[in-house]
């Protein structure tokens, strides 16, 4: 057996600054936005949104590091980093977060390690208010 068997494609995910798409996404791998995406977006890997990328819709994957901005929803179930240049507009569940100074951030957060914490990510349990 390869000590580096992949059964993914080890060529990275990149939108490119300039590009804009309208839709979905779904990958099994990494994925590095530059550009605009107006969609949901969906990875077993990791979401990295470069300091000129912008998505507006939902997205869900295992780690998420954010340098630009985000209008939507987050669901990352282990690691969301916000840098110093990010914009988040919109709720985040995470299994850890890590915000540098600078990042501004508008919306709800629900943090959690529920049994290794990565199954319970998108679902949590629901809050009673009173």
């Amino acid at each position: 057996m390869a000590k580096n068997f992949e059964p993914e494609s080890k060529l990275p995910n990149i939108i490119g600054q300039g590009t804009k798409i309208v839709g979905d996404i779904d990958t099994n791998g990494d994925i590095r936005i530059d550009g605009n995406i107006e969609g949901n977006v969906t990875s077993k890997g990791k979401v990295v949104i470069g300091s000129n990328g912008l998505i507006k819709g939902e997205v869900f994957c295992s780690n998420a590091e954010l340098a630009g901005s985000l209008n939507g929803k987050i669901s990352v179930s282990e690691l969301l980093s916000l840098k110093a240049s990010s914009k988040v507009n919109g709720d985040i569940k995470t299994g850890k977060l890590n915000i540098e100074p600078g990042a501004i951030f508008t919306g709800t957060c629900n943090m959690g390690n529920q049994s290794g914490g990565s199954s319970n990510v998108q679902a949590p349990p629901k809050e009673e208010k009173k």
